[in-house]
């Protein structure tokens, strides 16, 4: 399998090394949804190893409607990391919703889906089951956006002026790489905490601060999947922590393993 080096890794954990066990395939959605759907993904495997291969994946801030046999939902963003287990052979179809982009579907804070995913048949004419066997029965991964795209434009709402504003907040959060509290998204978009929290809880579904510690910890993880020699005091210092045992702490508590622990098993993988 050919290793696209330059593809982002968008929160999967050591990508290189998962792409030497499944092929992750990202497609544009149509243009009349582009401003809610930031793309759809698709994940194949057919593996033949004895154990379970387990890919990590860091959350964004961002619903996912993934289509997957017996387990098709809508899921909320969370704030810990999610592992799947690749082995056998499979197919997963996803769509990846602009931060803010499915609250104009749902209509109801997104928070509350946080750990309690949402039936496909919340927003779409059909259930999971039928959704299923809609899109996965199809061999081609173009032919599969297509089909998504009719049924997502059939519910398609109107643009919400708040979307674009948080993912102008958002992608301020991701481009600053030293940015570490709230107080300073507030001062540059002269928001007041409080509005921004309340936007966040209804549009995203975890809060600013909570956004801002994934971006930093995924900056973390794909600096270290480069397999480059890296000081940890460092890059803390870089992704705006003050000390380095609070960015180890925030690590550990959402990847699973310290800093030092996950680029020993890059280099190692």
């Amino acid at each position: 399998m050919n290793i696209d080096t330059q593809k982002p890794s968008m929160g999967v954990l050591n990508l290189q090394g998962g792409e030497k066990r499944f092929n992750l395939s990202r497609l544009p959605a149509a243009e009349a949804l582009s401003y809610f759907v930031k793309h759809y993904w698709i994940v194949r495997w057919n593996s033949r190893d004895d154990e379970p291969y387990m890919q990590h994946v860091v959350p964004n801030p961002c619903v996912n409607l993934i289509v997957e046999p017996g387990k098709t939902m809508i899921y909320a963003p969370s704030t810990q990391k999610f592992t799947y287990p690749i082995y056998g052979e499979g197919l997963v179809f996803g769509v990846k919703f602009k931060p803010g982009g499915f609250y104009p579907f749902l209509k109801r804070p997104v928070s509350r889906l946080l750990n309690r995913p949402l039936e496909v048949s919340a927003i779409l004419d059909m259930n999971g089951p039928e959704l299923e066997g809609t899109i996965l029965s199809l061999g081609d991964e173009q032919a599969m956006a297509i089909v998504m795209d009719k049924l997502l434009l059939s519910k398609l709402p109107p643009q919400d002026e708040q979307v674009f504003q948080i993912n102008r907040i958002i992608d301020f959060i991701a481009e600053e790489k030293d940015l570490s509290k709230v107080d300073a998204v507030c001062e540059h978009f002269q928001i007041h905490i409080r509005k921004l929290q309340r936007l966040f809880d209804q549009y995203v579904g975890i809060s600013p601060k909570w956004v801002i510690r994934l971006y930093r910890l995924q900056n973390a993880a794909e600096i270290m999947d480069l397999r480059m020699p890296i000081d940890l005091s460092q890059l803390a210092m870089e992704l705006g922590y003050h000390d380095q045992s609070h960015f180890i702490k925030d690590f550990k508590a959402v990847v699973g393993c310290t800093p030092d622990e996950y680029r020993r098993n890059v280099q190692n993988g």
